[in-house]
């Protein structure tokens, strides 16, 4: 079979390995009908994740017909139609027990494409098959449930959840990427006063604005000045950083106001100044987090029903075999317009 593999900072392949074949009792083998690019799989191909090792298949989102089960599973069967979740889970560690599956003491977290072999590839295996897959109502399309494997359930947990999101409140989204423009739509479940987007890229702006932004904030615009009109100059009562770089972080925590939250969403490469100079008088809290994927059946709920729609962030279609290419159109966002990338097998 075809897959992507890491070949270390700054180089991939699209070749040939070997189909992969349970190795627990409690693995599925699935044939990858969909399947996307993250923009971590962009951070890992700067060296920015030094976890993982070359010869890795990075990826770990996808959608796929299950092919073969290990002794063990039980929730899903050859035939089913599931979607792959970015966090895998053992189900019976410590936090696996309390919904915390990103920080799974028993083998799992997030590892697809990390420590172990991901989705980018024809076929996959997929450990925990019975915690860590979701099988899809039949009137769900693959597009739309590609998008609950990650960017949604993270930018509603990570962000929305964890930065507090309430009624009236005045949210500033940095980074209008697809975490970003994710994080728009679920803002929106709570009903927000203002969404305030910031980002550089026009197109970027444009797309945050489809999905809801109230005011958008570009290239050589005031953030603070922007965010202060909305709110007497109070501040923002959320920000959520959705790029994972030092500026915008530190800008988020100026953006806020006295009692906010700042919740930080994006993976970060280099360290940024956390400015308790300044800070500590301002009663913030600071939240990190990887996803845990609590939120995916919810949200699966909601898209079935017809109350979400996902498919929006989705900018180009290639299939399989045209993986190079999907790379090249998502890693040049800036010139492309890309947002969310779908490679599937037809």
């Amino acid at each position: 079979m075809k897959a992507l593999i890491y070949e270390g900072p700054g180089r991939r392949s699209w070749t040939d390995v070997p189909v992969p074949r349970p190795a627990e009792a409690t693995d599925a083998i699935l044939r990858v009908d969909a399947v996307t690019i993250c923009g971590t799989d962009l951070h890992i191909l700067k060296g920015d994740v030094p976890a993982v090792r070359p010869g890795t298949i990075l990826g770990h989102e996808a959608v796929g017909t299950v092919t073969e089960t290990g002794a063990a599973v039980t929730a899903v069967k050859p035939g089913d139609r599931v979607l792959v979740s970015c966090i895998s889970a053992c189900g019976r560690c410590r936090y696996c027990r309390t919904g915390a599956y990103g920080q799974c003491l028993g083998g799992g977290g997030w590892i697809l494409g990390h420590r172990i072999n991901g989705t980018q590839a024809e076929y996959v295996r997929v450990p925990f098959a019975d915690t860590s897959t979701h099988v899809l109502p039949g009137g769900v399309s693959d597009e739309a449930a590609l998008m609950l494997a990650d960017i949604l359930p993270t930018a509603y947990e990570v962000g929305v959840l964890n930065g507090r999101v309430r009624p009236g409140d005045t949210v500033v989204i940095v980074g209008a990427g697809p975490i970003g423009l994710a994080a728009i739509t679920t803002a929106q479940l709570f009903t927000p006063a203002h969404i305030v987007v910031v980002d550089l890229a026009p197109a970027r702006l444009e797309a945050a604005k489809r999905l809801g932004a109230d005011v958008t904030v570009g290239a050589g615009d005031d953030p603070a000045a922007a965010v202060g009109d909305l709110t007497g100059g109070l501040g923002a009562d959320v920000a959520i950083e959705a790029v994972g770089v030092p500026e915008t972080f530190e800008l988020c925590t100026r953006l806020v106001r006295p009692g906010g939250h700042v919740a930080n969403v994006g993976v970060h490469g280099r360290p940024a100044t956390l400015h308790l100079e300044d800070l500590w008088i301002r009663n913030l809290t600071i939240t990190t987090g990887l996803v845990d994927t609590f939120s995916t059946p919810d949200l699966l709920e909601m898209v079935a029903a017809g109350r979400l729609d996902p498919t929006g962030f989705i900018t180009h279609r290639f299939t399989l075999d045209d993986m190079p290419a999907a790379y090249d159109a998502f890693a040049g966002a800036a010139a492309t317009g890309a947002l969310k990338v779908v490679l599937s097998r037809s």
